[in-house]
């Protein structure tokens, strides 16, 4: 009988297992809570304990003295805060090694610089290396910004992944800026010639917004409120001419101005 055939394994197959992490920690509280079960079980060189943020040497001193804590609930719950901070200890050791590794291959170093600094035995060992480590400080935005999962693969395609993501970013804000630079003086067109407007009850309402957010229009979330904002009023002043069967504006540059506003709302 033949043997089935197997299935290649899919390219991103590497992102769809993440390792589980602690991720954000607030190390000195959990450093405080141990300094207290020291304190309450009358440790005589508490003192001695490194501050609360310094976390390698806190530890070092708990682990030394982990024998001053006579209550074995305490032990117990002290060894595992233990166990848990050294896991968090070394997940930021990870982050900041790849950023140290960023910054020597930014200056120069080569990969064969950094075998022994990375302890292994070749380059191409030390870039293997480096690419897991960069794990530390890549998620997967496909599934919810976990942890990608340290195999060179996973790392390569969440970094692929990563710059798409701000590359569209990028064309989306100098979509915005060019949408602004066109918005902007059309805007501030409607508000000088407002005066000259109908200024019928929703006709002031929309200039009125208009005239709030203009002035500090950067964001894109103001850019979209400022081009609703025309968006509306020239749906009102449109609605007016219909209704009243005359014109929204009472001088020429006022219709040039309302003019222009129709004109960009309809591309």
């Amino acid at each position: 009988m033949a043997r089935p055939t197997r299935k290649s394994a899919a390219s991103t197959k590497p992102l769809l297992k993440p390792p589980v992490r602690i991720g954000k920690l607030d190390a000195a509280a959990a450093i405080s809570e141990l300094r207290k079960l020291h304190e309450d079980a009358e440790d005589e060189e508490v003192g001695l304990m490194a501050a609360d943020n310094e976390l390698f040497q806190a530890l070092l001193y708990l682990e030394s003295h982990a024998g001053a804590l006579k209550d074995e609930e305490a032990r117990r719950r002290a060894a595992v805060q233990r166990v848990k901070l050294w896991e968090y200890l070394r997940e930021q050791a990870d982050i900041h090694q790849a950023k140290a590794i960023e910054h020597a291959r930014a200056a120069g170093a080569e990969w064969t610089e950094l075998v022994p600094a990375l302890a292994v035995k070749s380059p191409s060992a030390a870039y293997n290396k480096a690419t897991r480590l960069r794990a530390g400080v890549l998620t997967d935005h496909s599934r919810g910004d976990r942890p990608v999962r340290r195999t060179p693969e996973a790392v390569l395609e969440a970094e692929r992944q990563a710059a798409l993501r701000a590359a569209e970013e990028r064309r989306a804000q100098r979509q915005a800026a060019r949408r602004h630079g066109l918005l902007a003086p059309v805007a501030q067109r409607l508000i000088e010639h407002r005066a000259d407007l109908d200024d019928e009850e929703d006709v002031s309402f929309w200039l009125d917004q208009i005239a709030a957010v203009l002035p500090t229009c950067q964001t894109p979330t103001q850019l979209v409120s400022l081009e609703t904002y025309v968006e509306a009023v020239v749906r009102a002043l449109k609605k007016l001419e219909r209704t009243t069967a005359r014109p929204a504006a009472s001088t020429a540059d006022a219709q040039l101005a309302f003019a222009a506003a129709a004109e960009l709302v309809a591309r």
